[in-house]
């Protein structure tokens, strides 16, 4: 099992690749929602397999790539996943950790669909093989650092998955039957973000 990082250290590598306060506030608040989301979901299904010091860290680093698209212009938002995994493996960090930033994207894409789709990414498949990993990606889902920030209904997240075809609604589907669905209502009240 891997060293993990520190909350200080991963704080501080947020704040090595923000340019602002304003983006180190954005994307590393979402960040520790998802990990609020993903501890909830924990502590309601006790008796999942599951480490949970790995889930922290993994929901607090795998949005450190959004720092590179928004101090590149024209960078597709699509790459931030891949953007993470990169700068992850170049602080040093196992494959184990950076896969958290580069498999979150979505719930999940092929590599046939980054083809077909002519996405700027890699040919290959970026699918979280852990359960670990799931429960990143999972809570990631239900909230968005759109301007302002927000949380996700299921339902709201379910429509925008449709839009990218049956292999996408079941991939989520699969994710709601093996974590649940979080209550969202307490973080809401907590960070006074709409849920939508």
């Amino acid at each position: 099992m891997t060293t993990l990082p520190s909350i200080a250290q991963i704080e501080q590598l947020h704040r090595k690749y923000a340019r602002t306060s304003e983006e180190l506030d954005l994307v590393f608040q979402h960040c520790q929602i998802v990990q609020e989301i993903a501890k909830q979901l924990i502590k309601a299904n006790q008796t999942l397999d599951i480490n949970a010091d790995l889930v922290q860290v993994g929901c607090l680093l795998h949005d450190i790539g959004v720092y590179i698209v928004l101090a590149t212009p024209g960078t597709p938002y699509i790459r931030h996943g891949v953007l993470g995994g990169n700068i992850l493996t170049k602080e040093g960090f196992p494959e184990e950790i950076s896969r958290f930033a580069s498999c979150h994207t979505g719930v999940g894409l092929s590599r046939a669909e980054i083809v077909s789709s002519s996405l700027p990414l890699p040919a290959q498949d970026f699918f979280a093989r852990t359960r670990e990993e799931r429960l990143v990606m999972y809570a990631d889902k239900f909230h968005s650092k759109t301007n302002p920030p927000k949380f996700n209904k299921l339902s709201s997240y379910r429509k925008q998955a449709t839009q990218f075809g049956v292999d996408n609604v079941a991939r989520l589907d699969a994710l709601v039957r093996e974590f649940g669905i979080p209550d969202l209502v307490p973080l809401v009240a907590k960070y006074k973000q709409e849920i939508k």
